[in-house]
């Protein structure tokens, strides 16, 4: 019998000294992140252009995780182009023309949330970002460039901003460029109609009045003016960041067949079911509650340590593992040692390290609601579902709580629960769970603390379903199966439409609205069959169009 293999993954993990496509300076209060691609690095294809596929975005998202906790003293990034008169093309066409439907949306997906890690960065963590376009920005290059604070143009005559996305390749800006440019940018309906059909883009004055750059500058003064609008965002900012960076030491599994292993993560596949039983184990009693000791543990402290691990399942459950369509999701550990460590992290919040810990959180949490998988969360005697673990279970699309003859199998709410960790569109997940009540998840939190058995649980709206002994294996067991039988399909479209009630945010629409309507457009024949334009792109063949609006 052949020995199984293990899974084979996708490399999310990297150093600055290992990129091949960015280089990253840091000089005191200010890093520069310098785009140079290698076009020889793209697996079948050429990064002409310095256009972009997955492996230029994995070091971009690398180096803003680095910038935050190794670099906490930066308080100004700048983005340009080592390549003359190119700050970057955008995402390289023969990578999409190559890629399977399923791996263009998940880059679409995780280009954007690098792109929103930025705007993160910039609202709390107080980094200002500086987009110094030294040459043209197309496509994905100009949406790097509106994630920043400041976006600067080169007046040569020559360089432009553009989204020639909808003339040239019958789709569109794939991550979050169109919302993020009248939404954010707030760039006037005409004239943003027009920039989106004009593949040229729009060069100097214009782009300035237009409001698509904040300024331009000639080539003579470039170095300069750019130099001075760094030292203002140097001076506007917070000063001394009142602790030291903790190294970043890698996060990588032990892979098998049917499992991905981290020190407090696993994922245990049945491929066979399509299902996988995602599980994080909680902290130990022992886990620090003080800054220093938080710190002194760097990135082993199991708040930072076991998000970094969830997230980066996270990704390859998305990226690598596209048959898997049901995820249990199980927790392990007391829940007087996380509630223990939550107050910790509540107490001390505005301590730069622990408020980067627990963005960290959010951010991964935010990652699993825009995961195009169903979660159901499984609340059984050994469950560590309290604070922000319980965010897992509210994150999932539905809760099982299993009913024990002591009421020892509990669920509990922390601070954490109230506002640390929102979702993409703004409210908290108790918010969204009680849309209809908000003073249901008000009363609630004061409860933050207590322990909540599972007949309290389910009366209390915190879960779907509390089930004796009896009914529990049967009913979890045959909710599993019915999920996995349906469209994957139809279920992507359902979750993404039910997990984010309320009103809308930028962030929102564009998964909302742009991600859903990129992954339709990205398989009608326009863009992508025989005579797409998509397909037809770099080819002396001309795209044909069927002219009919559906």
């Amino acid at each position: 019998m052949d020995q199984a293999q293990p899974l084979a993954l996708t490399t999310f993990e990297t150093h600055p000294d290992r990129y091949k496509h960015w280089t990253l300076r840091v000089d005191g209060a200010v890093a520069r992140m310098s785009l140079s691609v290698q076009e020889e690095e793209g697996p079948e294809y050429l990064l002409k252009q310095n256009s972009y596929d997955l492996n230029v975005d994995i070091e971009l998202a690398d180096a803003m995780a680095r910038l935050r906790f190794e670099h906490p003293q930066v308080s100004v990034v700048v983005f340009d182009s080592a390549v003359d008169r190119i700050f970057c093309a955008g995402a390289n066409i023969y990578m999409l023309g190559k890629s399977t439907h399923a791996f263009k949306v998940n880059f679409c997906k995780f280009t954007n949330e690098t792109r929103m890690g930025i705007e993160d960065l910039s609202l709390n963590s107080g980094v200002t970002s500086i987009a110094a376009l030294n040459g043209t920005a197309a496509g994905g290059g100009y949406e790097l460039a509106l994630a920043c604070n400041q976006i600067y143009l080169v007046d040569d005559g020559n360089s432009a901003v553009s989204f020639p996305e909808v003339p040239l390749l019958a789709v569109l800006p794939g991550t979050g460029g169109l919302t993020r440019l009248v939404d954010k940018r707030k760039i006037r309906r005409d004239r943003a109609d027009i920039f989106c059909t004009v593949a040229e883009g729009v060069k100097g004055k214009r782009a300035k009045k237009w409001g698509l750059v904040d300024d331009v500058f000639s080539r003579s003064t470039w170095d300069d003016k750019i130099a001075e609008r760094v030292q203002a965002a140097v001076d506007a900012g917070s000063g001394d960041p009142g602790w030291s960076g903790v190294t970043l030491d890698p996060v990588t599994p032990e892979v098998t067949e049917d499992a991905l292993r981290f020190e407090h993560v696993r994922v245990e596949l049945d491929h066979g079911a399509r299902t996988a039983n995602l599980v994080v184990s909680g902290p130990t009693a022992d886990a620090p509650t003080d800054p220093d000791g938080m710190l002194a543990e760097g990135p082993d402290f199991w708040a930072l340590k076991a998000f970094r691990e969830l997230d980066r399942a996270l990704l390859h459950l998305r990226v690598d593992l596209p048959g898997i369509n049901v995820v249990t999701v199980r927790t392990e550990g007391a829940m007087t040692a996380a509630l223990r460590l939550d107050a910790a992290l509540w107490e001390h919040r505005d301590h730069g390290f622990v408020r980067e810990v627990q963005l960290h959180i959010s951010r991964t949490l935010r990652r699993m609601d825009l995961t195009a998988k169903s979660f159901f969360a499984l609340i059984e005697p050994g469950s560590c579902f309290a604070g922000t673990l319980l965010e897992l279970a509210l994150a999932s699309d539905r809760q099982y709580m299993l009913e024990d003859d002591d009421d020892t199998n509990a669920i509990a709410l922390s601070q954490l629960n109230g506002g640390a960790c929102p979702m993409s569109h703004g409210p908290t997940r108790l918010d969204i769970r009680f849309l209809a009540d908000p003073e249901v998840a008000a009363g609630l939190l004061e409860r933050a603390g207590e322990s909540i058995s599972a007949s309290d649980a389910e009366d209390a709206g915190l879960v779907t379903m509390s089930l004796d002994d009896l009914d529990f294996e049967d009913e979890v067991r045959l909710a599993t199966e019915e999920r996995a039988s349906l469209s994957p399909d139809a279920l992507t479209g359902m979750e993404a439409s039910l997990r984010f009630p309320g009103p809308e945010n930028c962030d929102s629409k564009i998964f909302g609205r742009l991600s859903a309507w990129q992954n339709w457009i990205f398989q009608r024949p326009n863009a992508v069959g025989p005579n797409g334009a998509l397909t037809n792109y770099g080819q002396p063949t001309r795209p044909e169009f069927d002219y009919r609006r559906t």
